[in-house]
Protein backbone atom coordinates (compact mmCIF):
# COMPACT_ATOMS: atom_id res chain seq x y z
CA UNK A 1 0.00 0.00 0.00
CA UNK A 2 0.88 3.65 -1.06
CA UNK A 3 1.75 5.02 2.74
CA UNK A 4 0.70 8.60 1.84
CA UNK A 5 -1.94 9.77 3.35
CA UNK A 6 -3.04 13.53 2.17
CA UNK A 7 -4.60 15.55 4.61
CA UNK A 8 -7.93 17.38 2.97
CA UNK A 9 -7.35 20.46 4.99
CA UNK A 10 -9.80 22.68 3.24
CA UNK A 11 -12.92 24.61 4.82
CA UNK A 12 -15.08 22.54 2.56
CA UNK A 13 -15.83 19.48 1.53
CA UNK A 14 -16.43 20.49 -2.43
CA UNK A 15 -12.62 21.88 -1.96
CA UNK A 16 -11.90 18.51 -0.27
CA UNK A 17 -13.03 16.50 -2.95
CA UNK A 18 -11.34 18.66 -5.86
CA UNK A 19 -7.94 18.26 -4.12
CA UNK A 20 -9.02 14.44 -3.59
CA UNK A 21 -9.40 14.30 -7.65
CA UNK A 22 -6.04 15.49 -8.08
CA UNK A 23 -4.39 12.78 -5.86
CA UNK A 24 -6.35 9.83 -6.67
CA UNK A 25 -3.98 7.61 -7.40
CA UNK A 26 -0.59 9.21 -6.41
CA UNK A 27 -1.12 8.61 -2.70
CA UNK A 28 -2.74 5.59 -0.38
CA UNK A 29 -5.42 7.34 1.52
CA UNK A 30 -7.12 10.59 2.66
CA UNK A 31 -7.55 12.57 5.56
CA UNK A 32 -10.31 14.68 6.71
CA UNK A 33 -9.53 16.11 9.70
CA UNK A 34 -11.43 18.12 12.82
CA UNK A 35 -12.47 21.47 11.62
CA UNK A 36 -14.11 20.37 8.17
CA UNK A 37 -15.59 17.45 10.15
CA UNK A 38 -16.97 19.52 12.71
CA UNK A 39 -18.05 21.92 9.99
CA UNK A 40 -20.01 19.51 7.67
CA UNK A 41 -20.38 16.22 9.38
CA UNK A 42 -20.94 13.43 6.63
CA UNK A 43 -21.36 15.65 3.83
CA UNK A 44 -17.23 16.07 4.66
CA UNK A 45 -16.92 12.23 3.96
CA UNK A 46 -19.38 11.07 1.71
CA UNK A 47 -17.61 12.69 -1.40
CA UNK A 48 -14.35 11.24 -0.73
CA UNK A 49 -15.62 7.93 -0.91
CA UNK A 50 -16.26 8.22 -4.55
CA UNK A 51 -12.08 7.20 -4.56
CA UNK A 52 -12.70 4.23 -3.53
CA UNK A 53 -9.34 4.82 -0.82
CA UNK A 54 -8.98 4.16 2.55
CA UNK A 55 -10.09 7.55 4.52
CA UNK A 56 -9.01 8.25 8.24
CA UNK A 57 -11.13 10.70 10.18
CA UNK A 58 -8.74 12.71 12.69
CA UNK A 59 -11.27 13.76 15.45
CA UNK A 60 -8.69 13.11 18.37
CA UNK A 61 -11.79 11.91 20.47
CA UNK A 62 -10.87 12.95 24.26
CA UNK A 63 -13.46 12.57 26.95
CA UNK A 64 -15.10 10.59 29.33
CA UNK A 65 -15.39 6.82 28.06
CA UNK A 66 -18.96 6.88 27.61
CA UNK A 67 -18.83 9.77 25.90
CA UNK A 68 -16.34 8.51 23.40
CA UNK A 69 -18.00 5.60 23.42
CA UNK A 70 -21.10 6.89 21.96
CA UNK A 71 -19.44 9.58 19.41
CA UNK A 72 -17.19 6.80 18.41
CA UNK A 73 -20.34 4.81 17.91
CA UNK A 74 -21.73 7.57 15.45
CA UNK A 75 -17.85 7.68 13.07
CA UNK A 76 -18.64 3.93 13.01
CA UNK A 77 -21.37 4.69 10.75
CA UNK A 78 -19.77 6.03 8.76
CA UNK A 79 -17.63 3.61 6.91
CA UNK A 80 -14.16 4.80 7.48
CA UNK A 81 -11.05 3.18 8.24
CA UNK A 82 -8.96 4.57 10.58
CA UNK A 83 -10.17 7.41 13.60
CA UNK A 84 -8.08 8.97 16.30
CA UNK A 85 -8.20 9.06 19.53
CA UNK A 86 -6.19 11.50 22.42
CA UNK A 87 -4.16 8.81 23.96
CA UNK A 88 -4.17 10.68 27.26
CA UNK A 89 -7.52 9.49 27.50
CA UNK A 90 -6.48 7.18 29.24
CA UNK A 91 -6.68 3.00 29.04
CA UNK A 92 -10.50 2.70 30.24
CA UNK A 93 -11.43 5.85 27.18
CA UNK A 94 -9.18 3.82 24.59
CA UNK A 95 -11.02 0.51 25.24
CA UNK A 96 -13.98 2.34 25.23
CA UNK A 97 -13.39 3.84 21.49
CA UNK A 98 -12.49 0.67 20.23
CA UNK A 99 -15.29 -1.55 21.46
CA UNK A 100 -17.46 0.78 19.41
CA UNK A 101 -15.38 0.83 16.43
CA UNK A 102 -15.29 -2.86 15.49
CA UNK A 103 -12.69 -3.57 12.59
CA UNK A 104 -11.71 0.37 12.60
CA UNK A 105 -8.12 0.82 13.09
CA UNK A 106 -8.50 3.27 16.25
CA UNK A 107 -5.05 5.27 16.46
CA UNK A 108 -3.74 6.84 19.61
CA UNK A 109 -2.07 10.46 19.46
CA UNK A 110 0.75 10.52 21.67
CA UNK A 111 2.23 14.16 21.94
CA UNK A 112 0.80 16.49 19.34
CA UNK A 113 4.00 17.75 16.78
CA UNK A 114 3.27 21.06 18.07
CA UNK A 115 4.33 20.58 21.12
CA UNK A 116 7.55 19.60 22.83
CA UNK A 117 6.44 16.13 25.18
CA UNK A 118 8.31 15.97 28.25
CA UNK A 119 10.92 13.14 28.80
CA UNK A 120 9.68 9.70 28.35
CA UNK A 121 5.78 10.96 28.04
CA UNK A 122 5.64 9.27 24.18
CA UNK A 123 6.92 6.27 24.77
CA UNK A 124 4.43 6.26 28.26
CA UNK A 125 1.66 7.20 26.38
CA UNK A 126 2.18 4.56 23.11
CA UNK A 127 2.81 1.88 25.41
CA UNK A 128 -0.32 2.78 27.11
CA UNK A 129 -2.34 2.57 24.28
CA UNK A 130 -1.26 -0.47 22.57
CA UNK A 131 -1.73 -2.40 26.04
CA UNK A 132 -5.31 -0.70 25.94
CA UNK A 133 -5.97 -2.52 22.31
CA UNK A 134 -5.12 0.58 20.27
CA UNK A 135 -4.52 -0.54 16.53
CA UNK A 136 -1.33 2.15 16.72
CA UNK A 137 -0.23 5.78 17.49
CA UNK A 138 0.79 8.54 16.35
CA UNK A 139 3.83 10.28 16.53
CA UNK A 140 6.17 13.30 15.31
CA UNK A 141 8.88 11.66 12.81
CA UNK A 142 11.84 12.01 15.73
CA UNK A 143 9.72 9.55 17.92
CA UNK A 144 9.57 6.57 15.24
CA UNK A 145 12.79 5.04 15.72
CA UNK A 146 12.44 4.46 19.45
CA UNK A 147 8.27 3.49 19.57
CA UNK A 148 9.10 1.13 16.67
CA UNK A 149 11.73 -0.89 18.79
CA UNK A 150 9.67 -0.51 21.77
CA UNK A 151 6.34 -1.38 20.03
CA UNK A 152 7.71 -3.90 17.48
CA UNK A 153 6.52 -4.44 14.00
CA UNK A 154 2.77 -4.82 14.48
CA UNK A 155 1.55 -1.55 15.71
CA UNK A 156 0.91 0.81 13.16
CA UNK A 157 3.26 4.08 13.57
CA UNK A 158 1.24 6.92 11.51
CA UNK A 159 3.80 10.05 11.12
CA UNK A 160 2.40 13.96 10.88
CA UNK A 161 4.55 16.79 10.81
CA UNK A 162 6.15 15.10 7.41
CA UNK A 163 7.59 18.02 5.29
CA UNK A 164 9.72 17.22 2.17
CA UNK A 165 13.57 18.64 2.26
CA UNK A 166 13.66 22.77 1.68
CA UNK A 167 9.60 23.22 2.99
CA UNK A 168 8.54 24.84 5.55
CA UNK A 169 7.64 23.84 8.83
CA UNK A 170 4.65 26.18 9.43
CA UNK A 171 3.33 26.25 13.31
CA UNK A 172 4.95 22.15 13.69
CA UNK A 173 7.48 22.29 15.57
CA UNK A 174 9.13 19.02 15.39
CA UNK A 175 9.05 17.38 11.88
CA UNK A 176 10.78 15.57 9.34
CA UNK A 177 11.40 14.14 5.99
CA UNK A 178 9.36 11.81 4.53
CA UNK A 179 12.60 9.54 4.07
CA UNK A 180 13.71 9.63 7.37
CA UNK A 181 10.43 8.60 8.14
CA UNK A 182 10.10 5.54 6.78
CA UNK A 183 13.61 4.27 7.53
CA UNK A 184 12.83 4.02 11.13
CA UNK A 185 9.56 2.21 11.02
CA UNK A 186 6.64 4.77 9.62
CA UNK A 187 3.94 2.88 8.56
CA UNK A 188 1.76 5.71 7.35
CA UNK A 189 3.28 9.60 6.34
CA UNK A 190 0.31 12.34 6.74
CA UNK A 191 1.33 15.27 4.22
CA UNK A 192 -0.83 18.11 4.20
CA UNK A 193 0.55 21.21 2.81
CA UNK A 194 2.98 20.11 0.71
CA UNK A 195 0.64 18.40 -1.15
CA UNK A 196 -2.46 20.77 -0.33
CA UNK A 197 -0.25 24.25 -1.26
CA UNK A 198 1.79 22.60 -4.68
CA UNK A 199 1.05 23.93 -8.39
CA UNK A 200 0.98 20.55 -9.08
CA UNK A 201 -0.34 18.10 -6.05
CA UNK A 202 0.02 14.92 -7.52
CA UNK A 203 3.56 15.57 -9.09
CA UNK A 204 4.02 16.54 -5.21
CA UNK A 205 3.02 13.40 -4.02
CA UNK A 206 4.94 11.40 -6.81
CA UNK A 207 8.47 13.22 -5.54
CA UNK A 208 7.88 11.82 -2.26
CA UNK A 209 6.93 8.34 -3.32
CA UNK A 210 10.10 8.66 -5.21
CA UNK A 211 12.05 9.73 -2.38
CA UNK A 212 10.84 6.66 0.27
CA UNK A 213 10.98 4.14 -2.59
Amino acid sequence: MNPICAALDLPDPVSAAQLASRLAGHVGLFKIGLELFVAHGRAAVEPIRKFGLPIFLDLKLHDIPATVEGAARGVAQLGVQYVTVHASGGTEMIRAAKRALPGVNVLAVTVLTSLEPADGEVLRLARLSIDAGADGVVCAPGDVAPLRKELGPKPLVVVPGIRPAGSAAGDQRRTGTPREAIRAGASLLVVGRPLRDAPDPAAAADAIAREIS
